[in-house]
């Protein structure tokens, strides 16, 4: 079964990690994946691996004429956005006191303007087709406390799904954010984060942390008409950290 079929989904930062995970699965599942990121390299190689279901498009995800490109390239090749999956974000761990304000501007023009830019483009095509979703990932730390910088973000992008969902279901445009705990990604295998993962799990009720396919297959339900009731929410994947 292929839930969906036909379907145009945008990903940002698609290259690698996560983001291409989605694609892979978006893929699988019958859509048209649209790989953006600003790593070309990485891009273009995750593409011609998902052949012609696949397109990538260089992308700066800060960049508002970026933005319009991404859209209006889309739009020449199917005429319409299924769904937006914003994905693209850095993480930053620091003393707030030891955070510099550029370095703090830098997460949040990444992980919090680039979702605003994000939705803001793809809302006029959506409307037009009179449907659409968008899916925004957060963190846990959106839901709880956590590093200064990275944690203010990712609670605003929270708040920016649900500001948006009020807006745009008239339209019948569902926003969405998902709130990912520990994903087993390459970062997780250096030597330095390694024994810090490894305790850390004692404290996961499961035991254990996600695989980036747990994450990929929340992205397809909520991509497909299995969640058309479901707007505005946080869907959380975090093996039950949040539940303590």
């Amino acid at each position: 079964m292929t839930r969906l079929e036909g379907k145009v989904i945008v990903i940002t930062g698609g290259a690698q990690g996560m983001g291409k995970s989605h694609a892979e699965k978006c893929v699988e599942e019958g859509a048209f994946a649209v790989i953006t990121d600003i790593n070309e390299e990485a891009g273009i190689k995750t593409a011609e691996e998902l052949g012609e279901r696949a397109l990538f498009i260089k992308h700066d995800v800060t960049s508002e004429e970026d933005w319009a490109h991404v859209v209006s390239t889309v739009k020449e090749k199917w005429d319409r956005i299924d769904c937006l999956v914003n994905n693209a974000g850095i993480t930053l761990y620091s003393p707030i006191d030891q955070l510099s304000l550029e370095d703090y501007m830098k997460v949040v023009n990444i992980n919090q303007v680039s979702v605003f830019l994000g939705i803001k483009s793809v809302t006029e095509i959506m409307k037009a087709q009179g449907s659409g979703d968008i899916i925004n990932i957060s963190s846990i730390n959106g839901l709880v406390g956590g590093a200064a910088g990275y944690t203010d973000t990712k609670f605003a992008v929270r708040g920016m799904t649900k500001a948006a969902a009020k807006d745009l279901s008239p339209h019948n445009i569902r926003v969405n954010s998902v709130h990912p705990g520990v994903i087993r990604t390459p970062m997780l295998e250096q030597e330095d984060v390694r024994a810090q993962v490894e305790q850390f799990i004692r404290t996961i009720p499961m035991r254990r942390v996600a695989e980036v396919g747990e994450v990929s297959n929340l992205i397809v339900f909520l991509a497909s008409d299995d969640s058309t009731y479901a707007t505005g929410s946080e869907f959380v994947l975090d093996g039950g950290i949040t539940a303590l």
